[in-house]
């Protein structure tokens, strides 16, 4: 992914927890030659010093069986993103689009069965546990979840490399990014609203 030296994400911990909120991701390889991608809810877990990326998908989804001659996969997550006029700057210029992107390369293998159960529990909890009737892996039937079981593939990334950007007009002078943030917040989108708050948090980090 390109990205200028404005833009660039090197905080580990910034990356990792834009990952966690932003889990529903796009995984591509390539089957001869021909670039194909799933997408899925995934989840970062570190095995000590290493890092992965797990989830899981449909058996029947061909894609999994690429991963025994995959060198490298590529796992997108998307952030929020917005169209920026050039008429909220003070000068002259050419429209832009702020963004914020993670891309994670590596190897991927599949879960046996026992690590498969256990990533499916602690899905399951990130999504589940905060509500009024959570449907958790211990409260499924074993009839229920043997079914289930038969039907998908899980799978981990051992993350090898990752590239991570903030565009969210840092090039531009103070009085614009204040009046970007102030029209961001006047439109009617629940991505401009969001890119916003990006541009204040990291406003209030830089300072």
């Amino acid at each position: 992914m390109y990205i200028p030296k404005y833009y660039k994400v090197t905080n580990w911990e910034e990356i990792k927890e834009f990952i966690h909120t932003n889990s529903f991701g796009v995984l591509i390889t390539t089957k001869k030659e021909k670039p194909i991608a799933t997408h899925l809810p995934l989840q970062i877990h570190n095995e000590g010093e290493d890092y992965y990326v797990t989830g899981h998908m449909a058996y029947g989804n061909p894609q999994w069986r690429t991963f025994e001659t995959a060198e490298d996969v590529l796992v997108i997550f998307q952030g929020p993103h917005s169209y920026i006029s050039s008429s909220w700057y003070e000068h002259e210029n050419v429209p832009t689009w702020n963004y914020q992107a993670v891309h994670v390369y590596g190897k991927a293998v599949i879960l046996t069965e026992d690590e498969l159960k256990q990533d499916l529990t602690l899905l399951l909890q990130k999504y589940e546990k905060h509500r009024k009737n959570p449907v958790l892996w211990e409260n499924l039937s074993p009839q229920l979840l043997e079914k289930e079981l038969k039907g998908i593939v899980g799978f981990k990334i051992k993350i090898q490399e990752i590239q991570a950007v903030d565009k969210l007009s840092q090039n531009r002078n103070e009085a614009d990014y204040q009046n970007i943030i102030h029209k961001l917040y006047e439109e009617k989108t629940t991505n401009s609203h969001q890119v916003a708050k990006a541009m204040e948090r990291k406003l209030q980090k830089d300072n």
